[in-house]
This record gives structure tokens, C-alpha cells and sequence, in this order.
């Protein structure tokens, strides 16, 4: 081989790692440092949209209080609507609902995803009212009236206080 017909290969640089500093923050958060960190592909659920309480409030039993179950209820209500008519995947659920209901809305979205027409665009689901009955401590039995698709529906559920989080134990869609 000739010196003509070596190549040379270029040697590689290093460059130093920019830095990067976190943009301002727009409001103040309030320290939720006893939450159940999210996993990504979970819906957040945790009540602060309303600004209502904060979930680091001690309940009376010392531990983390839920949010405001109202507020939670309706957030709930409209992602597992959006769920059962496929608009939502059902991955999003998983940390809220017991393995039954979880399984219940696993069939719904399947079943939406198989009669979805594509080009077809559906009106969004609006939940109107939420009524709460308390039938004993962390617990919180809740229905909702929606319309979803130029219909009125039903729902209902049971929210069970978990650790100072919510988890729906039941769901019925009517």
C-alpha cells in the first residue's frame, strides 16, 4: 500500500456538556413530597388542578389525607369515559383502580378500538354533576351525570381511601 491510499480516520473532539438551568416556575407548587411519585404513562390524579386542599394535610389518623374526593371523582369519571370509547389509552388507570375494574375497562377500550371508525370524529365526553355519599371512613360513593355522544349516562363508583390516595373499587357505566 501506497501513502496515497491510506485514509485517515478524524480524530473525535470533546466538547464540555451544556448546561442546561430549569425554566422559572409559573405558579408555586406545594410541597407533595408524601404523594405516590407517578409513573410515566399514569394519569395524574391528584385533586391540585381545583386548588383545593393540599395532600400533605394530616387525615386523623396521621397519615397523608386523599384530595378532595368531589373534584377527584369528576377528573376519574371523564379519563375512564374517554377510556371506554377509546380516546384515552387504559394504561393511564392503572394506578387507581383495583385489578376489577382495571380488567373492566381493559374489555371497553379493546371493544371501542375494534367498532372505531376512522375519519369519524365524536363529540367530547362532559360530565355535568357529581353527587358524594360517605357511607364510612375512606370511603366515598360517588355517580356522575354525563354526556357522552348526545346521550345522557349514568356513573357510578366507589372510591376507597388507599394511603392517602383514591382507588376506585367499583365502576359502573350506564
Amino acid at each position: 500500500m501506497t501513502a496515497a491510499t491510506v485514509t485517515t480516520t478524524p480524530t473525535l473532539r470533546r466538547l464540555p456538556i451544556p448546561l442546561a438551568e430549569p425554566r422559572p416556575a409559573l405558579r408555586v407548587v406545594p410541597d407533595v413530597s408524601a404523594r405516590v411519585p407517578a409513573a410515566q404513562g399514569v394519569l395524574a390524579l391528584d385533586g391540585y388542578d381545583q386548588g383545593e386542599q393540599a395532600m400533605d394535610a394530616v387525615a386523623a389518623g396521621g397519615r397523608p389525607a386523599a384530595p378532595p374526593a368531589g373534584a377527584w371523582a369528576r377528573q376519574f369519571v371523564q379519563a375512564a369515559l374517554e377510556v371506554s370509547t377509546g380516546r384515552r389509552p387504559v394504561s393511564q388507570l392503572v394506578r387507581w383502580t383495583s385489578e376489577e375494574v382495571f380488567a373492566m375497562l381493559t374489555r371497553r377500550h379493546a371493544l371501542a378500538q375494534r367498532i372505531e371508525r376512522p375519519g369519524v370524529v365524536t363529540p367530547a365526553t362532559v360530565v355535568r354533576t357529581v353527587r358524594l355519599c360517605r357511607p364510612a371512613t375512606g370511603v366515598v360513593e360517588a355517580c356522575a351525570v354525563v354526556v357522552d355522544r348526545g346521550r345522557v349516562r349514568a356513573v357510578a363508583l366507589r372510591l376507597e381511601d388507599l394511603a392517602g390516595r383514591w382507588r376506585v373499587s367499583a365502576l359502573e357505566i350506564g
